[in-house]
């Protein structure tokens, strides 16, 4: 028992280090807004929405639990570091922080509803939990904006020294620092004992029982941490656009991330971040191109990566994060 322990754990370990083609990857990821100065902005958005996969795929490819809802935590995180910013104070980074605190707690009372039922029920679940949050900042009108969104949101300087410029070169840098902090972060997490019990919940939930592993807690522990990465790429969203607006909690966000995990893989970290580079490229290159059927021509891309298969389309892009 000793040996096979640590067996595992020399293997935690080694999947653990970093790679030289990893660091360089970052570094280059880092400066691609000064790099490519007139792309700043789609920098930002890129990185915004390969954090939110990034979240996706802890609940999905880690903890195995499927989510058709989980724009939810996106918007929360988004209004509440909006109405933070509007209201107290515009400090971005203390903002940051705010949503993430006020979709973890979000998320920590969400958990309690995808512990029971199919995949079939949560799907459900997690789905009428983002439109109940849509149709309370729709109502709620005098605090959000209502359907005119919430608008006049003024953000600081970050760490009081740099001013967000119209070209989006301090946004991007921001949002891509607070994707990589959270990064090393998750990483460090799914490498480590906790996280390869969460794994073999994943796999086996009644064996993973059997040796004394509390699967419901691991679970919730997983879907709370998601809901937080997620609430912080709402709240860089709101921060880095001033705005925060109903489409946020849409299907379409749950949609989109999903076909992100679906392009990219689930279960290893950078499948998310991958496909949000993919699917962020192909939508803004296709919708130039042909406006009206950019959609067909991702579908098209979705059945070939099916039929073809990820590992034969894909591999000379990724061999680098295996």
């Amino acid at each position: 028992m000793s040996t096979h322990m640590s067996s595992m754990q020399s293997q935690l370990l080694k999947a653990s280090r970093w790679q030289w083609h990893e660091l360089a990857l970052w570094a280059l990821v880092l400066t691609a807004p000064w790099l490519l100065p007139s792309h700043a902005l789609i920098v930002n958005e890129v990185a915004i929405v390969a954090l939110f996969a990034l979240s996706l795929d802890l609940v999905l490819g880690y903890a195995g639990v499927v989510s058709l809802g989980h724009a939810a935590f996106l918007g929360f995180g988004a209004y509440t570091a909006a109405l933070f910013a509007k209201h107290i104070l515009p400090d971005p980074v203390v903002g940051l922080l705010v949503g993430m605190a006020a979709s973890t707690l979000l998320g920590a009372v969400f958990s309690l509803t995808i512990l029971r039922g199919t995949d079939l029920t949560r799907l459900m679940v997690t789905l009428g939990l983002a439109l109940i949050l849509l149709e309370l900042a729709n109502k709620l009108d005098w605090l959000t904006g209502g359907s005119d969104g919430l608008q006049g949101v003024l953000m600081g300087p970050v760490l009081g020294r740099f001013e967000f410029d119209l070209m989006g070169q301090t946004a991007a840098t921001y949002s891509l620092v607070v994707l990589f902090v959270l990064f090393v972060a998750v990483r460090h997490w799914v490498h480590s004992p906790l996280g390869a019990t969460v794994k073999a919940i994943r796999d086996n939930r009644l064996r993973a029982a059997a040796i004394g592993i509390n699967g419901n807690a691991k679970i919730a522990l997983v879907y709370t941490v998601a809901a937080a990465l997620a609430g912080a790429a709402g709240a860089l969203m709101a921060q880095t656009t001033g705005f925060a607006s109903l489409d946020i909690f849409a299907l379409d966000r749950s949609a989109d991330v999903m076909l992100m995990l679906v392009i990219g893989g689930v279960g290893w970290l950078y499948g998310g971040l991958l496909g949000a580079v993919a699917f962020k490229l192909m939508h803004d290159v296709i919708s130039s191109i042909t406006p009206q059927y950019w959609t067909f021509w991702i579908g098209l891309f979705l059945v070939v990566l099916v039929l073809v298969g990820r590992d034969k389309l894909l591999k000379p892009w990724t061999w680098w994060a295996k």
